[in-house]
């Protein structure tokens, strides 16, 4: 099932995250509505927060769908460790319209379990480092907007407050 996406500004997708405690059938169900409605979108990962559930899972395709293989999905996931920085252009399905250059880590080890509770750790860099820590922090109630500063900011949250008052957001 494809699920709204929320959007900057709208709860609870700027609220923390809390663990999975369960690999029952609701998570199942969970994460597959996360893949299509990613697909859909499209985009290249989505959090649970930003359909608006506050559990620790994201999905990550770097191929947007085109390679079955390159889908992750993490659950419960965490750094182990962050390395370098890469300054990029980035969007988010939760502020569709704008990008912005954000540092990220040019290099992350993250850990979590896969779909059925296995544990996993991937090493990933460049786009799919970046992914990873755009992911995180929306499980963290973080969207990319929020690690900007000064101008751009400010110009990004007056145009969302605009598209607020008139409807179109």
């Amino acid at each position: 099932m494809i699920r709204p996406i929320l959007r900057y500004g709208e709860r609870p997708l700027h609220d923390k995250a809390t663990d999975v405690t369960a690999f029952d059938e609701p998570l199942q169900r969970l994460i597959d509505d996360l893949i299509e409605t990613m697909y859909a979108a499209p985009g290249v990962g989505l959090a649970a927060t930003q359909a608006g559930v506050l559990q620790r899972v994201f999905v990550v395709d770097l191929s947007v769908g085109r390679n079955a293989s390159d889908l992750i999905v993490m659950v419960n996931p965490s750094f182990v460790s962050r390395e370098g920085t890469q300054l990029e252009e980035e969007g988010c399905l939760s502020a569709p319209g704008f990008n912005a250059t954000v540092v990220r880590p040019q290099q992350a080890v993250v850990t979590g379990f896969d779909r059925h509770g296995n544990e996993q750790r991937i090493d990933a860099k460049d786009l799919l480092a970046r992914a990873f820590q755009h992911e995180m922090d929306h499980l963290d109630g973080v969207v990319f907007i929020d690690r900007l500063r000064g101008i751009k900011r400010e110009m990004i949250v007056r145009k969302i407050q605009k598209l607020k008052k008139t409807g179109k957001w």
